[in-house]
């Protein structure tokens, strides 16, 4: 959003951002529907017309849905087999799910007046914890007290492996924030970014061709974080999966 105010132009990249309920002007509440909840059951549903419509009608020559369903299905197929293991592919419709779902979070997210759910730490930190809780319960679950190899290195020197115990339950406990974080931070960034950009090219007028090309450009690189954003976010989440299920160092 730019207005031009008594002292010059004023751009608000960040309102973009602010969440807002549906219906009237109340407070916002944990049961209120909002733009966050809103673009989330949209990406829902995206979910649902790519994995499950997109492939209702599975022909030998598939069509374009089809095509992008089974290339996604294949893509972190492989993802969670080569980084988290064969035993790992038993939580394959997890892993599938959070990709897919992060991922048309992201890119809908792209779409004018639309609204980033994954913009959001409230977003992205409840799905890292749901993550990193649901991988720690699995791992003492699996391996009772001996989960707690994982912050054992056998193979450093005995008289370091306190110290490297203790440095191993830090970053251990640190994973919900860093991958909240790092998701929240790009897509963040990035549309503030193209939203600067977009309040210049409107002010200019005729004169916006250079920053309707940055635009374009900002826009093109925008969407291939998206995907790369879902990728990082679950290929961290099978490195913690692999942790609950093969612990020892």
């Amino acid at each position: 959003m730019a207005t031009e105010a008594g002292d010059g132009l004023v751009i608000r990249p960040m309102d973009q951002f602010i969440v807002k309920p549906l219906f009237g002007d109340g407070p916002l509440m944990w049961y209120t529907p909002s733009n966050t909840s809103l673009w989330m059951a949209f990406s829902l549903i995206a979910v649902v017309l790519l994995l499950v419509l997109g492939t209702a009608r599975r022909a030998h020559v598939p069509g374009r849905m089809q095509m992008i369903a089974e290339l996604s299905y294949s893509f972190v197929f492989n993802m969670v087999r080569d980084v988290a293991g064969r035993d790992a592919l038993k939580y394959f419709p997890l892993i599938m799910s959070i990709f897919v779902f992060v991922l048309f979070c992201n890119v809908l997210g792209l779409v004018p007046m639309s609204f980033t759910p994954t913009s959001h730490i409230a977003v992205t930190a409840t799905l890292a914890l749901a993550v990193f809780l649901s991988v720690t319960v699995l791992g003492f679950v699996l391996h009772g007290f001996g989960f707690l190899r994982l912050f054992w290195i056998s193979s450093a020197p005995l008289p370091l492996r306190p110290v490297l115990a203790v440095i191993e339950v830090m970053s251990y406990f640190v994973r919900p924030v860093s991958h909240s974080i790092r998701l929240a931070g790009n897509m963040m960034a990035g549309h503030a970014m193209i939203k600067v950009f977009a309040a210049f090219a409107g002010v200019l007028g005729f004169g916006a061709f250079l920053p309707i090309v940055t635009i374009s450009a900002v826009f093109a690189l925008e969407l291939l974080i998206a995907f790369i954003q879902a990728y990082v976010f679950t290929i961290l989440t099978c490195v913690y999966l692999r942790d609950a299920l093969h612990p020892a160092h």
